[in-house]
């Protein structure tokens, strides 16, 4: 486990906030005040699925014990995963980075786990309420945070509230018909969007362009930005495309929602060299009036939005004895 962030700070009561990817799993736990008071990183179980449970189970015991507590004084855990949040099964839907999910209810295994409360949510959704409370949201009502990394994903907030669609899918926005085939089967698993915007998605152009390196040497993204920021043309070439699709992407999200405001995140969306590409496509789309932002908190997002969301969870028990 890499320990991230420590305070002490008097506490009986806490909640737990999880950003649960496909190859980490980050975690915080924090008093009803919303303050993280200490963060924890841990690689995720290599099969993902059943072994979830035990896996961050274990993870809220160990934020519990690091600020002198243990489990019985966290009331809620919130988890938000790449996938679309299903109430009824407890478990994400049109999640492949996850493993198999089918055959249990995660969040209700959690539960019996852990003796508290427990709410799934999408990863992007969540760092958009982390943006929402300590973020753009302390100027702004409206946006929507495009996260870009392993994925492609948004979360709206309209009018200070989380927008997440009549089933949880709002936001899925790698199943836009437009960058890779949409007809082609192989598309439908993570969508026609996502196929060239992910971040292997870089690599894997860099790798079939005309100079580039043999296949079997495909750089990861970090390495492509590093090779651009060297003078590569191809790693260049790779970015600019990058940039054309996630501009695609924002003018398609403008049209139906017109949230006032575009706020990257994620790994690949936080890079500073993609902001002027980005704004050039737009412009060459006609749409240079549309605002884009990097995210004021970056990787701090997901977990201060799941957090917020476990203190609701908390506290809606409370406010139904007090209604």
């Amino acid at each position: 486990m890499n320990v991230l962030q420590h305070s002490s700070v008097p506490v009986s009561r806490f909640v737990v906030g999880v950003d649960l990817g496909g190859t980490k799993v980050r975690a915080g736990i924090a008093g009803l005040d919303g303050r993280v008071l200490f963060q924890m990183t841990e690689p995720t179980a290599p099969d993902a699925g059943p072994d979830l449970v035990p896996q961050l189970s274990a993870l809220v015991a160990a934020l519990a014990s690091a600020v002198g507590s243990d489990v019985s004084a966290v009331v809620a855990t919130a988890v938000g995963g790449a996938g679309v949040p299903d109430g009824d099964s407890g478990r994400f839907e049109r999640a492949p980075n996850l493993g198999e999910l089918d055959g249990f209810s995660l969040a209700a295994d959690l539960e019996e786990a852990l003796g508290h409360p427990v709410v799934l949510e999408n990863d992007v959704n969540i760092a958009a309420l982390g943006e929402l409370y300590d973020g753009v949201g302390l100027a702004y009502d409206s946006f929507a945070f495009v996260s870009v990394g392993t994925g492609i994903g948004v979360g709206l907030i309209l009018d200070r509230r989380l927008w997440a669609g009549a089933s949880g899918g709002a936001g899925e926005i790698g199943y836009l018909p437009f960058g890779a085939d949409p007809l082609n089967p192989a598309s439908h698993r993570r969508g026609p969007l996502e196929e060239v915007v992910a971040g292997d998605a870089i690599g894997r152009r860099y790798a079939a362009s005309s100079d580039a390196a043999a296949p079997e040497a495909t750089p990861d993204a970090v390495e492509v930005f590093d090779r651009a920021g060297r003078g590569d043309p191809c790693a260049a070439a790779s970015l600019d495309e990058e940039a054309k699709w996630i501009a695609y992407a924002l003018v398609a999200v403008d049209a139906v929602v017109n949230p006032g405001l575009f706020v990257l995140g994620g790994g690949i969306g936080t890079r500073i060299e993609l902001l002027a590409p980005i704004r050039a496509w737009m412009t060459r789309l006609g749409r240079a009036d549309l605002e884009v932002v990097i995210s004021r908190l970056g990787p701090r997002a997901p977990i201060a939005g799941a957090v917020r969301l476990a203190i609701d969870k908390a506290l809606q028990p409370q406010e139904r004895e007090a209604s």
